[in-house]
């Protein structure tokens, strides 16, 4: 970092992408892992390390649907915004980010549940917007497939679009508890949404008052031309995955371009060519010791 007076100084923010099983497909089998994935002491002892650690994010993924075939750390596991009201009365700084599907949820739903875990949060409340991509998730809510690639993210663009009117229709100071005038809130400082597009009609106003964020962190997963187009337009944060440092470094400057310079730019991802010494013993140990073909064989 550079500590010129002509450079301002920029700090590196960490998030945590947690899964309780472990990232690596025989982490279930390491010493020490959790026996189970829906063990919320563990959750919250990760969480709590994150937190002392000074992360700046605890991040969970999420997808809707499942099978014998998946991933041991993606067969079984919380409902993200279930298992975020938990984390938050257990840390206190750390931020809490959950994945929510927009194709299949309905914005004041959703609106009002990421307004919950931001006031249960005391504000540190974020929302990782995914479109899908499993004909399996379709099945699961009366569909027998995937909308196109195309429609997911005009429907997610709108789903957004109709959140941020939910969310913006409480004004800070709406609720005024005046016990003497008995005047609890003022009618004039809450305000319907009255969204009517192609894919959504919602009405409002939320029925909870304005959080201490006003919204949660927006966070966009897509790599994909359309979804890094959203990302560029509604994000705060981009998640994505990277094989090499060279290929997070085009992502980046992917991003950069599309968004101009009128805009913060995201932060470049960090290598994950680069490993400690510390580590590579037990990379060594995992890939022999906790994984055979048998296995994995039948895994997706």
């Amino acid at each position: 970092m550079s500590t010129s007076p002509s450079t301002p100084s920029r700090q590196l923010r960490l998030g945590l992408f947690v899964q309780a099983l472990g990232h690596h497909i025989g982490g279930w089998r390491a010493e020490g892992a959790s026996g189970s994935p829906t063990d919320i002491d563990w959750f919250t002892w990760i969480a709590k390390k994150a937190e002392e650690g000074t992360f700046d994010m605890f991040f969970v993924g999420d997808a809707l649907a499942t099978s014998v075939h998946r991933l041991p750390s993606t067969m079984s596991r919380l409902e993200p915004l279930t298992l975020l009201a938990a984390l938050a009365v257990n840390t206190r700084h750390i931020g809490l980010a959950a994945t929510a599907s927009t194709t299949f949820d309905q914005p004041f739903h959703l609106a009002r549940a990421m307004t919950s875990i931001d006031h249960i949060s005391h504000g540190r409340a974020a929302w990782n917007v995914v479109t899908s991509f499993s004909s399996d998730a379709a099945r699961n809510f009366s569909r027998e497939d995937l909308p196109s690639h195309a429609e997911r993210y005009e429907v997610a663009r709108e789903f957004l679009e109709a959140s941020y009117k939910l969310w913006d229709g409480w004004e800070k100071d709406a609720i005024v508890r005046d016990k003497q005038n008995g005047v609890y809130a003022i009618d004039e400082k809450i305000h319907a949404a009255n969204h009517k597009g192609k894919h959504f009609s919602v009405q409002g106003p939320l029925n909870i008052s304005r959080s201490p964020q006003g919204r949660p962190v927006i966070i966009e997963a897509g790599s994909s031309p359309a979804g890094q187009q959203l990302a560029a337009e509604t994000a705060e944060v981009v998640f994505t995955a990277a094989a090499s440092l060279e290929e997070g470094q085009a992502f980046y400057r992917s991003q950069k371009k599309i968004r101009g310079r009128r805009r913060p730019q995201p932060g470049p991802p960090a290598d994950p060519a680069r490993c400690d010494a510390d580590c590579r013993p037990y990379q060594r140990r995992s890939a022999g010791n906790l994984v055979s073909a048998e296995s994995t064989g039948g895994y997706r």
